[in-house]
C-alpha cells in the first residue's frame, strides 16, 4: 500500500472536497509532481513533492503516508506535509485586502464611487 492515484490521494488527504474536483484540476494542469504536470491516473509514492496551483498562489506538499480510504482531518495531517513558503500566504493575504470590496447587497458602484475607485487606483 505505498502507491495510489493522484486524484484519489488529493481527495483522501482532504486537499480537494471531491474526487471529481481533484480529477478536473489534474486535467487543467494545476497539479504537478516533481515539477511536471500529471494526469489523474498518475501514481503517487511516498516522499514525492506535489505542487498545486491555487491561483494566485502555489501550495507545495510532501507525501508522508498513503491511505486507500478518505480519512479524518487529524489523520490527513499525518499523511501529507505542507511545505508552502510563508511568502505565498502573505501574498494571498495582501491580494485579499483590497479596497474595492463591497458589502454584500450593496449593488454596483455609482458613477461617483467608480470615479473615486479609478482615482485611487492611479495613486
Amino acid at each position: 500500500m505505498d502507491e495510489i492515484r493522484i486524484d484519489k490521494y488529493l481527495w483522501t488527504v482532504r486537499i480537494y472536497k471531491t474526487r471529481s474536483l481533484a480529477t478536473e484540476e489534474c486535467k487543467k494542469g494545476r497539479v504537478l509532481i516533481n515539477n511536471s504536470e500529471v494526469k489523474p491516473s498518475r501514481i503517487v509514492k511516498i516522499n514525492e513533492r506535489i505542487d498545486i496551483k491555487f491561483p494566485p498562489i502555489v501550495r507545495s506538499f510532501i507525501v508522508t503516508g498513503i491511505s486507500q480510504n478518505r480519512v479524518s482531518a487529524a489523520i490527513a495531517k499525518t499523511l501529507v506535509e505542507e511545505i508552502t513558503p510563508q511568502s505565498e500566504f502573505d501574498r494571498l493575504k495582501m491580494l485579499n485586502n483590497t479596497f474595492e470590496k463591497r458589502d454584500p447587497g450593496a449593488g454596483r458602484p455609482t458613477k461617483k464611487e467608480r470615479r473615486l475607485i479609478e482615482k485611487f487606483r492611479e495613486l
